[in-house]
């Protein structure tokens, strides 16, 4: 075996090695038996481990290659989608988590019962479940094995074909995910994210530090001017009308999706239902928005900076063009610590979406409509056994999302629309539209849900761009909800109340902390319009 390679995989397992025993020491002592242990980590949670597991459920292979692949073709426009998720970050740490940690959920369809019916949480954690199989699960794993087959070299070491390659690392990656969903359950998530959220932020960090030290002949400001100039057109953060992302979206669906994503979405907010108490939950939103705003530079820079170094070579593979950039400089034994840390990433939201899944199933179906005495114990083992059936149902439709015409972050955006601005819209109506009933709700999901896919996949030519459609889906679902609510008036009257879950107390920099992020965001656009 090459030397180069003895040296990569060494550095690769002891990082991952080192990983596994934190995760395992800190876990030892946890009653995995339990539905609240399992689930929810004990709500046990830290604002600092809550910020880097969201963080690192967030933040994967389809962003690092996906995200560095956009901007690479399309510039700093796609800026839009990490941005803005502060402000989203704010909504949820001001306004929701207090409701949610107030109501003890473990999981958002729970309020989605109390609020209208059980049959519309059933219908939502389904769509849920299914969403994590078609969209994200094969996504992340197949962006996850390019990345390790373009460093390692898979397919050379065991003699297969280029794609054969690919399919045993897919395997690889859900088996080690799989592994930690099952048996550690949100807390073994949780804390192995932290240490893997630390390495992503070096590591990610080190590609557009590292090249542009060479480009500017050790002086970064050096490099950056070298490569603005180069193409000052890839640093505009307007996207126009006609682009992959125009300026527009801001305004329309795409501030009704990271509200839904950061707010209301279970496998990222689940690990502020585990929080200690409203303050930890608080302090991991927000820390996670101004992680956010520092994203972009591992995320959309290196991909800029690809376009310095290889020019138009990799328009049609957008995808494989970060892993070429990785290789070009870094050296050698820095790769496997950074591809440890794109397992890490890759793992992170595979066995977090796991994590999501088991206890939607084993809460929001099994126990209510299968089996409603089961034990704790019992449900623990369904959830397992439910992870275990994604993993592999993920693994076989990996393959599936290759050669996206306009790369897979974008293909994994159109695809979450399915079933993300349906279900935004009934939440949102659950907390703010009292006049909505339980069956306005059921007709606006399931026609959102179908109005999507028929202007998006068959009704093509309407030449309105996906985002924008989920803003006029919004408000259509609204219009219906109002409508039907009229004939079926709402029955259940129910209103927020305290369980006594966990301490409410507000976190004291909350209120500071969210008006800078807010702040900032708006200089983000500003400045680099300018500059453009």
């Amino acid at each position: 075996m090459d030397s180069n390679l003895v040296i990569i995989i060494s550095a690769f397992l002891l990082f991952t090695a080192g990983v596994a025993y934190f995760t395992w020491y800190n876990l030892r002592k946890t009653n995995l038996t339990s539905s609240t242990g399992y689930f929810l980590g004990g709500r046990s949670l830290s604002g600092i481990v809550i910020a880097g597991s969201m963080l690192l459920t967030n933040i994967s292979t389809e962003h690092l290659i996906g995200m560095n692949g956009n901007s690479y073709v399309n510039g700093f426009i796609i800026i839009a989608w990490e941005v803005t998720s502060a402000i989203a970050l704010v909504i949820a740490a001001i306004y929701f988590i207090p409701k949610y940690l107030k109501m003890g959920l473990t999981t958002i369809p729970q309020f989605l019962e109390n609020r209208f019916d059980g049959t519309t949480r059933t219908l939502v954690a389904g769509f849920l479940i299914v969403s994590f199989v078609v969209t994200l699960l094969p996504i992340v794993l197949y962006t996850g094995a390019i990345s390790l087959e373009s460093l390692f070299g898979v397919s050379n070491v065991l003699g297969v074909d280029k794609t054969e390659g690919l399919w045993i690392t897919v395997v690889i990656i859900g088996v080690i995910g799989s592994i930690y969903a099952i048996f550690g359950g949100l807390k073994a998530v949780a804390y192995s994210d932290t240490i893997n959220g630390a390495g992503l932020l070096i590591g990610g960090m080190l590609i557009p530090i590292l090249a542009l030290l060479e480009i500017g002949d050790g002086n970064i400001i050096g490099g950056l001017v070298k490569v603005y100039e180069f193409a000052p057109q890839k640093f505009n953060v307007i996207g126009a009308k006609d682009s992959v992302l125009p300026f527009e979206v801001l305004f329309t669906g795409l501030i009704i999706n990271q509200i839904y994503f950061w707010g209301m979405n279970q496998t990222i907010i689940q690990r502020a239902l585990g929080a200690k108490n409203l303050k930890e939950a608080q302090k991991g939103l927000l820390l996670t928005g101004v992680f956010k705003i520092f994203v972009p530079l591992i995320i959309i820079l290196p991909g800029v900076i690809c376009y310095y170094y290889f020019q138009d070579t990799y328009y049609d593979q957008q995808d494989m063009v970060y892993p070429e950039l990785v290789k070009k400089v870094l050296p050698v034994w820095l790769i496997g610590f950074f591809a440890a840390v794109i397992m890490g990433a890759v793992l992170s939201t595979f066995n977090s979406v796991l994590n999501s899944a088991a206890t939607l199933f084993s809460l929001g179906i099994y126990k209510r409509h299968i089996n409603k005495k089961s034990s704790d114990k019992k449900l623990v083992i369904i959830g397992k056994s439910t992870s275990a059936v994604l993993a592999v149902a993920a693994i076989f439709a990996a393959p599936m999302v290759a050669n996206a015409s306009d790369g897979l972050y974008q293909l994994l955006q159109q695809l979450n629309g399915i079933f993300f601005i349906p279900i935004a819209s009934i939440l949102i109506a659950g907390f703010f539209m009292k006049k909505v009933s339980a069956m306005g709700a059921k007709v606006a999901l399931l026609f959102g849900l179908s109005f999507y896919i028929f202007m998006t996949w068959g009704y093509t030519s309407h030449g309105i761009h996906f985002v924008h459609l989920w803003g006029i889906e919004f408000l259509i679902n609204v219009g219906i909800m109002y409508g039907v609510s009229h004939f079926y008036r709402r029955k259940n009257m129910y209103e927020i109340t305290d369980v006594g879950a966990v301490d409410l107390t507000i976190w004291k920099y909350t209120k500071p902390l969210s008006i800078s992020l807010c702040v900032i965001t708006v200089l983000i656009y500003v400045l680099l319009s300018r500059i453009s």
